[in-house]
Order: C-alpha cells, then structure tokens, then sequence
C-alpha cells in the first residue's frame, strides 16, 4: 500500500468525519430549539394551572357549606 494511498484514506475519513460533526451540530442546534419550545410550553401550561387552581378554590369558597358540616 503507498504512502499516497493511506493518506488519501485518511483525508477521506477526516472529511467524512467532519461532515458527520457539522451534521450532529446542526441536530443538537435543532434539539436545543425544541427544547426551549417544550420548556416554555410547560412554563405556560403550568401557569394556566395555576390559575386554574386559584379560580376553583375561589369558586369553592363561595359554595354554601352542607347543613350537617355547618358549625
């Protein structure tokens, strides 16, 4: 095998590896995107959930109490 020839080998796995690299870098740019998108989807459907919460506990609160549980 020439000298030539395993570096040609070579140049093509660095190329081929740097390929691969800039592709996993554009997929975990991706990932970090919809991460974000599912952290703050979560932040705003907790929010609501809270709201939510205080608006039934406000509700309850002006339900009259049962005859026998008045005190």
């Amino acid at each position: 095998m020439s000298s030539q020839f395993q570096i040609d080998q070579i140049a093509d796995r660095v190329e081929r590896l740097l390929y691969r690299y800039a592709e996993l870098q554009q997929r975990h740019a991706e990932l970090a995107r919809e991460l974000q998108q599912a952290r703050e989807q979560r932040d705003a459907l907790s929010q609501r959930l809270q709201t939510a919460t205080v608006r039934l506990d406000a509700l309850l609160e002006q339900l009259p109490l049962p005859v026998g549980d008045a005190q």
